[in-house]
C-alpha cells in the first residue's frame, strides 16, 4: 500500500506548517504537473510572467512552436532548387531560434536564481538579526529581574531590622552616649540606601533596555516576514525559469540533431539518400538512448537501500553526504570575496562527483542554480522543517522540483559551482524558513557530521 502523500498534500502541508510556503493556488500552479519537455509554450503565465521579468519575451515563440519539418518534407523539398531553398532558410531559421530560445531561457533562469539566492540571503539575516535582539532583550529582562529580586531582599532586611519606630527610637538612644558611634551608624544607612538606590537604578535601566530592544525585535521580526514572503516568490519564479530553460534546451536537444542531419541533407549536392541520413541520426538516438539507461541504472543501484549503505538515524535522518567536515555552522572568516561571513550550513568534502542523499523524506521544491550556491536543491519535510543542499556540479541533478524523495537516495552529484573554493556539499537547515544549526540539529537525530 502506497502512503506517500502526493505533491500537493505535501506542498499543503509546507504551508500550513511554516506559514511560507507557496499558496495553494501557487502551488497548484507550479506542482499541479510537470512543464512538458516537447512544447515550451506550455509553461503557463506563471513561467511567462517570470520570464518575461527577466527580459525574456514571447517574440520567438511563434518560431519556437512551429511544426518541425519531416523527412518527407525534406525529400519532397528535393524536387527544385525553388522548394530546396526555401526548405533550408525554413530548417535553418528553426535552429536559429531554438539556439537563441536556449540562450535566452538560460540567461532568465540565471538572473532568476540569483535574485532568490539574494532576497534568501536578505531573509536570514533578517531572521538572525531578530533573534539577536530578541537574546538581549531577554537577558536585559533578566538583569532587570534579578536586580529588583535584590532591592526587594534589602527592603525586607532593613523592616525586619529597624523598620519601627520602637527600633529608631532604640536606634537614636542607643547612639546619643557616644557621638561616633552614631555618626558611624548614620554612614551604614548612607550606604545602605545608595547601594539600594544603585539596585534601584540597574533595574529600571535594565527595564527600559529590555523594552526598547523588545521593540526592535518586534520590528526586525516584521522585517523578517516581509522578507521571507520575497523570498519565496523569488524561488518560485527561479524554479519557472529554469524549467523554462530546461524545456527549450529538451526542446533543442531532441530536435537539432535531426535539423542538423536534414539541413546537411538538403546541401548535399551528390545527392547522398535521405535515408543515409536519417540511419545517422537513428545511430545517435539509440547511443543517447543507451547512455541514459546505463545512467538510471547507475542511479537506481546507489537509491537502492538507502543510498548505498547510507546509516538511518532517529526520525528517519540520514547523513546528506560522506567524507569530512570542512567547514561549521556560525560566523567565520570569508574564504572568498563573494562568501558570506556568516555561514548558514555545514561543509562536508567527499570528492567532486560524490553522491549527495536526502537527508530525509520529503518534496523537492526547488531545483535550480541559485546564485551563490550555484546548482541548488531544497526539500520540504513536513513540520515546518526542511532541508537544502548547494554547490551541486553541472548536470548534477538527479531530482526535479515537485518529486518525491526518500531518505538515502541520491538527489545530486557535489560540485563547486556557485562560491564556492572547491569540490562539497553545502548542506542547510531550515525551521519555519529559517536556519538553524545543522550539525546540531542531526546529532539530536543521532547523525554525526
Amino acid at each position: 500500500m502506497n502512503d506517500k502523500p502526493t505533491i500537493a498534500e505535501s506542498a499543503e502541508a509546507a504551508s500550513e506548517d511554516c506559514g511560507c510556503a507557496p499558496t495553494p493556488a501557487e502551488q497548484r500552479a507550479l506542482w499541479g504537473g510537470r512543464f512538458s519537455r516537447r512544447h515550451a509554450l506550455g509553461l503557463g503565465a506563471l513561467g511567462a510572467v517570470a520570464l518575461s521579468a527577466f527580459g525574456v519575451g514571447t517574440g520567438i515563440s511563434a518560431a519556437y512552436a512551429a511544426e518541425y519539418p519531416s523527412w518527407d518534407d525534406v525529400q519532397n523539398a528535393m524536387a527544385s532548387e525553388a522548394a530546396k531553398a526555401a526548405e533550408i532558410t525554413r530548417i535553418q531559421g528553426l535552429i536559429d531560434a531554438l539556439t537563441q530560445r536556449v540562450a535566452e531561457t538560460q540567461a532568465a533562469a540565471e538572473a532568476a536564481g540569483a535574485a532568490f539566492f539574494e532576497a534568501q540571503q536578505e531573509f536570514f539575516d533578517a531572521a538572525a538579526r531578530a533573534d539577536e535582539l530578541q537574546s538581549k532583550a531577554d537577558v536585559q529582562a533578566a538583569t532587570a529581574d534579578e536586580a529588583e529580586r535584590k532591592a526587594a531582599q534589602v527592603a525586607t532586611q532593613l523592616y525586619r531590622a529597624g523598620g519601627d519606630d520602637t527600633s529608631l527610637e532604640l536606634f537614636f538612644s542607643g547612639s546619643s552616649k557616644n557621638a561616633d558611634e552614631l555618626l558611624s551608624r548614620l554612614g551604614t544607612m548612607d550606604k545602605v540606601y545608595a547601594y539600594t538606590q544603585k539596585i534601584y537604578d540597574t533595574a529600571v535601566q535594565a527595564r527600559n533596555t529590555a523594552q526598547s530592544l523588545s521593540d526592535q525585535a518586534v520590528l526586525a521580526r516584521d522585517e523578517r516576514d516581509r522578507l521571507q514572503k520575497i523570498a519565496e516568490q523569488k524561488m518560485i519564479e527561479a524554479q519557472a525559469a529554469a524549467d523554462a530553460a530546461q524545456a527549450a534546451l529538451d526542446e533543442q536537444t531532441t530536435n537539432l540533431a535531426t535539423m542538423q542531419a536534414q539541413l546537411a541533407a538538403l546541401k548535399d549536392a551528390t545527392a547522398t539518400t535521405v535515408a543515409a541520413y536519417q540511419e545517422g541520426v537513428r545511430v545517435r538516438e539509440e547511443e543517447e538512448r543507451r547512455r541514459q539507461e546505463e545512467e538510471n541504472k547507475r542511479n537506481q543501484e546507489n537509491n537502492g537501500g538507502g543510498g548505498g549503505g547510507v546509516v538511518v538515524g532517529a526520525d528517519g535522518w540520514v547523513r546528506p553526504h560522506g567524507g569530512y567536515r570542512s567547514s561549521g555552522y556560525g560566523p567565520r572568516v570569508k574564504p572568498c570575496p563573494s562568501c558570506s561571513s556568516f555561514h548558514y550550513g555545514v561543509d562536508l568534502a567527499n570528492g567532486c562527483g560524490a553522491p549527495i542523499y536526502a537527508a530525509h523524506a520529503g518534496t523537492v521544491d526547488a531545483a535550480f542554480y541559485n546564485g551563490g550556491y550555484g546548482n541548488y536543491i531544497r526539500i520540504q519535510h513536513g513540520g515546518g522543517v526542511a532541508s537544502g543542499y548547494a554547490h551541486i556540479r553541472p548536470g548534477g541533478f538527479a531530482v526535479g522540483s515537485g518529486q518525491w524523495v526518500e531518505a538515502g537516495q541520491v538527489i545530486a552529484y557535489s560540485g563547486t559551482t556557485g562560491a564556492s573554493t572547491g569540490c562539497h556539499l553545502h548542506f542547510e537547515v531550515y525551521i519555519n524558513g529559517r536556519t538553524t544549526n545543522p550539525i546540531d540539529f542531526l546529532a539530536a537525530r543521532g547523525i554525526s557530521v
